[in-house]
């Protein structure tokens, strides 16, 4: 496990109508799974195709967190941090509408995700709002931490 980064597994309400599941609640909210601290700004993020990668990224500042509503992905995370007691620590996940998690990112930590499915959706939640003149992010290439994204039999 990498310091600070939460996967807290969601619970689906479904009847016969359908079905609703809570995706946050702040941090002060004494029932449930209240980690999200601060809010900036919600989002969508959409892959047409599988094998579709987005990554990799961190902030100095930022927390994400997010959750997959449609499809499934692959989620890695790498923590880079100087005085974190999981400096150089991978951890991947594979997440979906079929495993519904909330993961929360620590400023700090790089990020990034690749769709398992076609028309794979994620839905984010910044703790500030992005700003595109002065953006609070560290961009590196797919494969800078080497092979990550394949997926292995087992």
């Amino acid at each position: 496990m990498i310091d600070g980064v939460w996967v807290v597994p969601l619970e689906v309400h479904s009847d016969d109508r359908g079905y609703l599941i809570e995706i946050a609640r702040r941090a002060d909210d004494p029932e449930g799974h209240g980690i999200v601290q601060r809010f900036g700004q919600v989002y969508l993020v959409g892959n047409f195709a599988r094998g579709v990668i987005r990554a990799f990224h961190k902030h100095e500042k930022t927390w994400d967190w997010f959750t997959i509503s449609h499809g499934s992905a692959k989620v890695v995370m790498i923590d880079e941090r100087e005085n974190s007691t999981s400096r150089g620590e991978r951890m991947m996940l594979v997440i979906g509408e079929r495993r519904p998690v909330l993961v929360a990112v620590p400023p700090g930590v790089y990020h990034g995700w690749m769709s398992l499915k076609d028309d794979t959706q994620l839905i984010g939640i910044a703790s500030q709002t992005y700003n595109r003149q002065d953006p609070d992010e560290v961009r590196v290439p797919p494969d800078y931490f080497g092979d990550v994204w394949t997926i292995r039999g087992r």
